[in-house]
């Protein structure tokens, strides 16, 4: 009997982009597609379902959609320990994305199933905005821009550009805070750019750093010394605050700052004084508190901040290539061999390759 596979797409995910995707699946699986919706009025309830995070649609619209299936792929629709319970011949669950924050992964293991994630489905796409970013900042495109918009004089003179002189990435030094696989991908960029650059990373080898091109440093001595910081590190309890007050402080004066990672990392109102006193001479945020119900965003306020709407992993690509990893591990279930990007690794056997039973 063929394994059956249910992919559940979502508004980011949608499955009309993925058809094609899981079409080599085709010979080896039945498999069928369906799509959640966002679902507002649904409220976690129980243990399982309060764990989860960043989730679209609800566990009814899952159940609805599981029957007698074997592999449950999706990328935003929650799986509690109920959705997990409505298929019993489930086998392996694929969360198309870095980290399966809306799957009880605790649960899935428990039951021997294990979870395979898509690491890095986005890091092309984050990289190329966060080398946008930087070349807007230092060309003080958010100023021309506004200037022009608000009805501003332009095309008038030659000479007119006299009033926005920005500065070349060349020669500059970058920091990067956080040296996974969007920042390895920054940096290489930053190169072509013929940019100096420095990374702080403390669960990356200093010799990985270094094989990349890139200069390991402490966080103290990068903030001093870059000219630009771009953060490109997971979000975790330790983290969060990292760059307040004092580590503004700390920055060259008229540093650029990026976040393209997790609003987590920075005190907004930390980073509102530094652009007010002149110490961050430009800030882009692709992550961002949420707009306010009457009014601009407080950081706005600046003539030059970026603030875009979460769009770093944004790109038909990105859809594409987490629906790849995903296919690809699929594969190596179907034909026994050892799964790549396993969140609960306590759900294989020994040699890797998935159980199966529960």
């Amino acid at each position: 009997m063929a394994a059956r596979i249910l992919v559940v797409g979502d508004p980011f995910w949608p499955s009309s982009v993925l058809r094609q995707t899981f079409a080599p699946l085709e010979s080896l699986a039945d498999i069928a597609y369906v799509d959640v919706v966002d679902e507002p009025d649904w409220v976690p309830a129980t243990q399982s379902e309060l764990s989860l995070r960043e989730v679209i649609g609800s566990p009814r619209q899952v159940i609805q959609a599981l029957d007698d299936h074997d592999i449950l792929v999706l990328q935003g629709a929650p799986v509690s320990d109920a959705v997990l319970d409505a298929a019993p011949r489930l086998r392996l669950v694929c969360c198309a994305r870095g980290g399966p924050v809306n799957v009880d992964v605790a649960a899935a293991t428990a039951r021997g199933i294990p979870v395979v994630t898509t690491p890095g489905k986005n890091a092309d796409a984050v990289a190329e905005l966060t080398i946008g970013f930087l070349v807007m900042l230092a060309r003080r495109l958010p100023e021309v821009v506004r200037h022009v918009e608000s009805g501003g004089e332009f095309a008038h003179d030659n000479y007119e550009g006299a009033r926005w002189f920005g500065h070349d990435l060349a020669g500059k030094t970058l920091g990067l805070v956080g040296f996974g696989q969007v920042g390895r991908r920054v940096a290489a960029r930053a190169r072509a750019f013929e940019m100096r650059v420095v990374a702080h990373d403390p669960f990356v080898a200093r010799e990985a750093v270094i094989a990349e091109g890139v200069e390991p440093v402490d966080l103290d001595d990068l903030l001093a010394t870059s000219d630009a910081v771009s953060l490109h590190a997971r979000a975790t309890a330790d983290n969060a605050g990292l760059i307040g007050r004092a580590e503004v402080a700390r920055m060259k004066r008229g540093v650029l700052l990026v976040n393209t990672a997790r609003l987590s990392l920075v005190d907004e109102a930390a980073l509102a004084d530094g652009l007010r006193t002149g110490q961050l001479g430009g800030l882009a945020v692709d992550v961002v508190s949420p707009s306010p119900d009457v009014g601009r965003h407080p950081l706005l306020a600046f003539p030059n901040v970026i603030v875009t709407t979460h769009i770093g992993g944004a790109t038909i690509e990105t859809l594409q290539h987490g629906g790849e990893m995903a296919v690809a591990d699929i594969e190596r279930f179907l034909h026994g061999e050892p799964l790549r990007n396993v969140a609960d690794r306590a759900a294989l056997g020994p040699t890797g390759v998935a159980l199966t039973g529960r």
